[in-house]
This record gives C-alpha cells, sequence and structure tokens, in this order.
C-alpha cells in the first residue's frame, strides 16, 4: 500500500464495513426453483441432486455468513465457491442437453414450452456469470471490503467519476447481477470495464453461450411456429 493516507486512496484500496450477501442468496433460492421447475430431460439426473447439493450449500453458507461478507466465518468463502461450482454445473449440463435436444430434433414441438424452458436456462446463466463476477472481482467480496488489492479487475462508473458515489462506494450484488443482464443481452461490455484476463474471458464465455441459446432457441420456436 502506499504512503498516502486513506483519504487519497481510490475507493477499491479503502476498507469498508463489506457488501451483505442476502441478495445474492435470495437470487440463488430463487434459481434453485428454476431449476426444479425445468423439464427432466433438461437437468443432469437424478434430478433432484444437484439442486438439493445447492440448497444444503447455500443453508450452509447462510448459517456461516448471515451478515455482511466482510465479517464471514473462514469457511464461508470455500462454501460460497463450492456452492457456485454446483449451480454453475447444474446450468451447464441443462445448457447443452437443451442445445443437443434441439440441434437432434428430439425437442421443441411447441413453441411456448420451449420458450419458457429456454428462458429458464438463460435468466439461469445470467444469474451464474453473476456470481462468477461476484466472488472473483478483486478476491470476492471480503475482499473487496479489506480493501487489498492494488488494482480493480472490474472497472464500474463510480470508480472513475467519484462524484457520482460515495467516498467508500463499492459494488454490491447488484452491480454484478446488471453486469451479467447487461453482458448477454448485449453480447459485449456496457458500462462496466473487464480489466483483467479472467474478466475479459468469462464475459466473453458469458456472451457466447447466451448468444448460443437465445439464437437456438428463438430459431427453433420460429420453425415450430411457422
Amino acid at each position: 500500500m502506499s504512503s498516502h493516507d486513506s483519504g487519497e486512496l481510490p475507493a477499491w484500496r479503502r476498507a469498508t464495513a463489506g457488501a451483505h450477501r442476502w441478495p445474492a442468496a435470495v437470487t440463488i433460492a430463487a434459481v434453485i426453483g428454476v431449476q426444479v421447475l425445468l423439464p427432466d430431460r433438461l437437468v443432469i439426473q437424478p434430478g433432484w441432486l444437484l439442486p438439493g447439493l445447492s440448497a444444503l450449500l447455500l443453508l450452509t453458507l447462510v448459517a456461516l455468513g448471515p451478515g455482511r461478507a466482510a465479517g464471514d466465518h473462514r469457511h464461508a468463502r470455500k462454501v460460497a465457491l463450492s456452492l457456485l461450482l454446483v449451480v454453475s454445473a447444474g446450468n451447464a449440463g441443462s445448457a447443452v442437453l437443451l442445445v443437443g435436444h434441439i440441434l437432434d430434433g428430439s425437442i421443441g414441438d411447441q413453441a411456448g414450452p420451449l420458450l419458457a424452458a429456454g428462458a429458464g436456462v438463460y435468466l439461469t446463466n445470467v444469474v451464474v456469470f453473476s456470481l462468477w463476477y461476484w466472488e472473483f472481482d478483486r478476491g470476492g467480496p471480503a475482499a473487496r471490503a479489506a480493501g487489498t488489492q492494488e488494482y480493480p479487475d472490474l472497472l464500474f462508473p463510480q470508480m472513475t467519476s467519484p462524484g457520482l458515489a460515495p467516498r467508500d462506494w463499492e459494488p454490491a450484488y447488484v452491480d454484478y447481477l446488471y453486469l451479467a443482464f447487461t453482458n448477454a443481452t448485449a453480447f459485449s461490455p456496457t458500462d462496466v470495464l473487464p480489466l483483467k484476463p479472467w474478466a475479459k474471458l468469462t464475459m466473453l464465455a458469458q456472451s457466447v453461450v447466451s448468444l448460443v441459446l437465445v439464437v437456438l432457441v428463438v430459431a427453433r420456436a420460429v420453425n415450430i411456429l411457422h
């Protein structure tokens, strides 16, 4: 850390109270519900395994860190990353199965159910990537609160224009959810710029997955309607 006092440090280098985990927890709970509602042919079997494991890990995470991320139990990050991997695996499996069934023509004899299933996988994909950004930007929520990383991984507008936000501003989960949604719909960065290679590659992967899902699902639905 430089010899400047805390008043001269950029916002991301100042220690803060940390962001609350509950918005991410509520969103994950909703995603688990979506995964449960997907058709059996679009989920990794047995269908209860990954949602059940996700729910167990989520409850454990909430029990270990019910408050702000800066006060997390020392095992909370391990549980959070395990939860992220399980949710990611579930949605990746659903995306692969959906694409495979569309390509071999074994799904999609009705446009409505196909679009609903596609929307479920697409929105879950948005949430999954928002969690990747949330958990890895500058070392995760607890590390961001400590302000230990010298340079940001993702550059938010409030970082370049301090007058737009309080001095101790830091991105909350909703900021990462917005980033994931805009990247999935625009297929490119909007107001948040990736600076580190991992961030660029993650945003690239999300854009590719989103583009494939949108093109295939919409094309198949249009074909059915005609």
